[in-house]
């Protein structure tokens, strides 16, 4: 099986969500990023260029289209500009996933992933919808990273963490807060 094709979105889910654990998901390894990228590059570069039809077919389709375009690069392409390049095709993605009532069709256990494009935004509108989203969840650990992350977008408009991949100056605030222990994400 070649490692450059194109995978499918139940390849996608099921190795994201059944061969993966949680603890891969929060806390990844080299390896495991190493391992993504071989295995998925070639899919986040096709689905970069056109999410065709077959990624929206089924709710379970579109989780495994906005696996790749939000949840992948962050391995992929970690301590990069790469890592948040898809964002915002990942919030088309999921904006039209909710539209279709793709998150309600989905385990319980998946669904947080619809609403993570929005928590990763730097816009707070999106911050606004993700904290709503999972607030209806009722998931209190998801609840609480998505308040975090929307915090840091009250108090910085961005997310400082990205400024050193994406060639942003800091601000003396944000390095300050940069300074402190666990900030970013």
């Amino acid at each position: 099986m070649s490692e450059d094709r194109i995978r499918t979105p139940e390849e996608v889910v099921t190795y994201w969500c059944e061969t993966l654990t949680a603890r891969d998901w929060w806390q990844p390894t080299p390896e495991l990023d190493a391992r993504i990228r071989q295995q998925f590059a070639a899919t986040h570069f096709a689905l970069s260029q056109d999410v065709t039809p077959e990624w929206r077919a089924s709710p379970a389709a579109r989780l495994g289209a906005i696996i790749v375009l939000d949840q992948f690069p962050r391995n992929m392409y970690r301590a990069s500009p790469m890592a948040f390049a898809t964002d915002w095709i990942a919030r088309r993605e999921a904006r039209l996933a909710l539209d279709a009532g793709a998150d309600k069709l989905v385990d319980y256990g998946r669904r947080h992933f619809f609403y993570m494009p929005l928590e990763h935004s730097e816009d707070l509108a999106d911050q606004d919808l993700s904290v709503a989203l999972f607030e209806a969840h009722d998931d209190e650990m998801y609840l609480g990273y998505a308040q975090r992350h929307r915090d840091v977008i009250v108090d910085y408009g961005r997310f400082p963490h990205r400024n050193v991949f994406l060639g942003r100056v800091s601000t003396p605030k944000e390095q300050a807060y940069l300074a402190e222990p666990g900030a970013g994400f």
